[in-house]
Order: structure tokens, then C-alpha cells, then sequence
């Protein structure tokens, strides 16, 4: 017996492997589709999907054997893997002097071999999708054709598992960092409320008690002091929201949306000219009412805050199409420049234009609106003509 040498470049071939996390996983359906499928094409009794790790061959699937793995010196896919053939086939171990007293040949009657190394996109051999038989024999050119494909294919599914290990650690990573930013929105927002708040408070006692003494420039900059500390104050609160909007907490009930967007407009405390158009129906919703409520207060504050007309003007509809509501809040507003469409939703992104009061916003809300809207099972898009009008539409999930 002949042990196959080691392929060149083994220690990063075998860090390929470990890549994959397949090691001494269970069976998979997906793999012993491949191998029956291989067994009835090529009419032998065994096939394997195979992984040379360290000092034994791994068993991914198997067809024929209750075997899950054997010893890389005994192992014909050790051989497979480092022949420079798409197929490695051994048409009578008997004769071959490389399996000469293997105990594979003697003991478990391993004539015939044909093996396709699986070999990933950095050209490295992972291990093999192979075949055997107790006779000696050889395969036919469409077999050896099916064969070369399904290891393709084989090889598809590992690509498909690494990309989603790949993706599931930037995912668990993000959730990481997430929650370390939110952790310190938590913070800042405890540290910073408070002195804000004594700053607001001190600049109105001293307006209050020595406003008459003060010139107007001292007025001034009182004002500015305290409309400063306001708009500070807002801006962590508003990412404070941001980040806790990833904290769905999942209630789930039934209500109208009629009462709801009552509840809403009596939170805003409108005292501008405004007309707010409620849907025609009254639609029975079932869904996370908190966060439906945050998402339209946002949206309707928008409305009313980016509106340059005398009269404001804002439309809601709301539809059920299948298992998905679909709500529009159109104004006839301020619009937004088309070259902002598409960044919008962008975390700190601001559009340039000040609202009625001269105030420009901190891109943090319609942020916040688009994470909401997600945790709904939903999605947001905006369409808008500068002067003229802003349509928002967004989807979320019923849950009854």
C-alpha cells in the first residue's frame, strides 16, 4: 500500500476546511439527495460525500455504508484530492499497487473507485463526492459527467453554508456594536439630560429676574442659550429612541385606526390651520400598536413641521392588500429634493430645509421611522416634488 502524499499548500488547505464548519456535523438531507441521486446514475451500492481532515477522512454523507469516517492513510479520497484529474478512478484496486493490502480492498471489498475532489474557489481540495463498487468496472462518459456536475454541486452548498456563517457573525457583530452604541445613548442621555435641563431652567430665571436690568443683546443671547440647550436636549433624546427602537417588545392587539390617529393628533397639540384626512374606512388593525403609533406620530409631525403653506393639508389612506396594511400620509408640504430620495431613511442625513419655525431637524426620526417600520415586517419608501407634496408609504405585517 501507497499513503498519498500531502497536497501542497496542506496546512491552508486544511484552514479551508475547518472554514466550512461541516466537521463532524449531522447528516443533511441536501447532501444525501446528491449521493442517492450519484448511486442510481453511476448503479453502484455506496457513495460519499467526503472531507479530508488531519488524519481521517470525514463522512459528510453516506449511501450503502453506516461508516462516519476512516483513516486518510487508508483512504482512496486521499489520492482523489491530489490528482491533477477531474475524476480519479480506480477501475481494480486489486490490481493497483497503491492499494496493495489496503484494508479497505481486503476487508470491505473496495474495487472500483471513482472520486471528484471538491475543490472551493481558492483551489483547494476539501474532499470528494466518490463512488465505489465490490467488482471492477468503469464508468460511462454521461456518468462521469453526472458525476463531475453533482460535485459542482455539492461544492454549491458548501459556498452557500460558508456565506451564511460569514453573514451570521457580521450579523451577531452588528447586534454587538448595536447594542454597545445603544448602551451609550443610555448613558449620555442620563449624564447630559440634566445639566441640559439646568440650563434651560437657569436661563429662564435669570431672564425672570434680571430681564429688566438686561439689554436686548443680553436678552439675546438667553435665548439663544436656552433654544440651544432645547435643541441638544432633542437631539439625544432622539437617539436615544433610535436605538431602543430595536427593543420590540412584541404586543401584539387589535384596534381601530381611527381611534389611534385620534390618540395621535391629540398627543401633537395642533394649533395650526390644518386639515388631517383619516381614511375612508375605519380599518381594524392587528398589529404592535406602540410602534404603529411612533411611526405615524413621526410622520404626521413631519407633515405639519416641513409646511410652508398657509393651509396644511395631509392625507392618510390605508389599505389591507393580502397580509399586509399599506399606509400613505401625504402633505402638501415643503417635498424633498430628488437627490435626497434615496438617503433619506440614512441615519444624521438632513435634507437642508428648516421647518416653519426656521429649525433645521438632526436625521435622526425618519431613521427611527424605518427601523420601526421593520420590526412591523414591513418596509418605507417616500416619493415627493419639491413646493408641491411628500407621499409616504409604508407596509407592515397583520398579525391576526
Amino acid at each position: 500500500m501507497i499513503t498519498a502524499p500531502l497536497p501542497s499548500k496542506e496546512v491552508k488547505r486544511q484552514k479551508a476546511v475547518e472554514s466550512y464548519k461541516l466537521l463532524d456535523t449531522l447528516p443533511e438531507q441536501d447532501y444525501d439527495i446528491i449521493t442517492t441521486l450519484v448511486a442510481s446514475i453511476c448503479k453502484v451500492p455506496i457513495s460519499l460525500v467526503t472531507l479530508l481532515d488531519g488524519n481521517r477522512n470525514f463522512l459528510k454523507s453516506t449511501l450503502g455504508i453506516a461508516m462516519t469516517e476512516s483513516s486518510r492513510d487508508t483512504s482512496f479520497c486521499s489520492h482523489a484530492i491530489v490528482s491533477t484529474d477531474d475524476i480519479f478512478e480506480i477501475e481494480d484496486a486489486r490490481l493497483d499497487p497503491r492499494f496493495e493490502n489496503n484494508p479497505l480492498v481486503k476487508e470491505h471489498s473496495a474495487i472500483f473507485y471513482a472520486g471528484v475532489p471538491l475543490i472551493n474557489q481558492d483551489g483547494y481540495a476539501l474532499g470528494t463526492l466518490c463512488v465505489f463498487d465490490s467488482k471492477p468496472r468503469k464508468l460511462e462518459p454521461e456518468q462521469r459527467v453526472a458525476l463531475i456536475t453533482l460535485a459542482k454541486q455539492v461544492m454549491n452548498l458548501f459556498e452557500a453554508r460558508r456565506n451564511n456563517l460569514v453573514l451570521t457573525e457580521i450579523k451577531d457583530e452588528l447586534q454587538q456594536r448595536n447594542a454597545l452604541l445603544r448602551d451609550f445613548a443610555g448613558i449620555v442621555s442620563h449624564d447630559m439630560k440634566m445639566p441640559l435641563a439646568n440650563m434651560i431652567i437657569t436661563s429662564d430665571i435669570l431672564k425672570a429676574k434680571y430681564g429688566k436690568v438686561m439689554d436686548e443683546q443680553g436678552i439675546s443671547y438667553l435665548k439663544n442659550l436656552k433654544n440651544s440647550s432645547l435643541k441638544l436636549s432633542d437631539y439625544i433624546t432622539g437617539i436615544l429612541n433610535h436605538y431602543e427602537s430595536d427593543n420590540d417588545d412584541g404586543v401584539d392587539e387589535e384596534f381601530g385606526l381611527y381611534h389611534l390617529l385620534e390618540d395621535i393628533i391629540e398627543l401633537l397639540n395642533i394649533n395650526l390651520a390644518c386639515d388631517i384626512n383619516f381614511p375612508e374606512d375605519d380599518v381594524q388593525l392587528h398589529c404592535n400598536r406602540i410602534a404603529l403609533e411612533q411611526v405615524l406620530l413621526n410622520l404626521i409631525g413631519n407633515s405639519l413641521k416641513y409646511n410652508d403653506k398657509e393651509e396644511i393639508i395631509i392625507d392618510i389612506k390605508c389599505d389591507k392588500v393580502d397580509d399586509m396594511y399599506h399606509f400613505y400620509v401625504t402633505d402638501n408640504g415643503m417635498g424633498i429634493p430628488e437627490d435626497k430620495l434615496n438617503t433619506i431613511f440614512d441615519l444624521f442625513t438632513i435634507i437642508g430645509n428648516v421647518d416653519r419655525n426656521g429649525n433645521t431637524g438632526n436625521g435622526i426620526g425618519l431613521s427611527t421611522v424605518r427601523k420601526l417600520v421593520k420590526t412591523l415586517g414591513g418596509d418605507i419608501e417616500v416619493t415627493s416634488e419639491l413646493g408641491k407634496y411628500t407621499t409616504f408609504h409604508f407596509t407592515i405585517d397583520d398579525k391576526s
